[in-house]
């Protein structure tokens, strides 16, 4: 299968249930770029360190850039485009890692069936405090890079994932930001075969209320 990744937590996490159930296989990690600034939407993480995140996974990376402004159809048709190769290696399956937004699951579900994919959501519906909770005694290390802030003040952009993070938090933000207040990145976990190292920049704000900070890689750890 493809698991859509962003190189956050519920990527990387769903990437680690899919490696521990035998039933699944994947074959590749996709990641969606913007082509003027080769960063991830929303969490404005580079594409050199989404690909070295893939390198200490053990699992082939494909990105798929898009333009600045980009609409559904062709969203849909560089996704297809993207995912074209895979599909001449024998996969079928996307796996998407939605917690619990609805309306989300079903646009993607009607996304996949039209491009002739079946979708999986192999985080859907666990608690999200539950999850937050496996992160942390799980070891995993990630940093939010992009806050909503009308959700939440700048000042918790470059902090560590962690239990004094997740105290610290308005009691109506989600535990995993699943409503946008906050994105990370990756960067050690039970399946990376070393951590990442990078280091932050300057903090750029788009659309008028989303806080990113600018993370630039250096030489891993390992």
């Amino acid at each position: 299968m493809v698991a859509l990744s962003s190189g956050g937590k519920d990527s990387l996490l769903m990437f680690d249930h899919l490696r521990a159930d035998p039933r699944w296989e994947v074959g590749a990690l996709l990641t969606t770029v913007n082509e003027r600034n080769g960063r991830v939407a929303m969490h404005g993480t580079p594409e050199t360190l989404i690909r070295a995140q893939a390198d200490a996974l053990g699992v082939d990376l494909v990105t798929v850039g898009l333009p600045e402004n980009c609409d559904n159809a062709e969203y849909e048709r560089r996704l297809a485009a993207g995912l074209s190769p895979m599909r001449d290696k024998g996969i079928e399956c996307v796996a998407c890692g939605d917690l619990f937004l609805a309306d989300i699951r079903q646009w993607r579900e009607a996304l996949f069936e039209r491009l002739g994919w079946q979708s999986i959501f192999p985080l859907w519906q666990l608690p999200t405090d539950r999850l937050a909770e496996q992160l942390i005694s799980d070891g995993w290390a990630l940093t939010v890079t992009c806050v909503d802030t009308q959700k939440l003040p700048e000042r918790f952009l470059g902090c560590r994932y962690d239990r004094t993070f997740l105290d610290a938090l308005p009691a109506d933000v989600d535990p995993c930001g699943e409503h946008g207040e906050f994105h990370t990145f990756v960067h050690d976990g039970p399946p990376f075969s070393h951590s990442l190292g990078f280091t932050t920049g300057r903090v750029v704000v788009t659309h008028g209320r989303f806080a990113m900070l600018e993370l630039l890689p250096v030489e891993s750890d390992g």
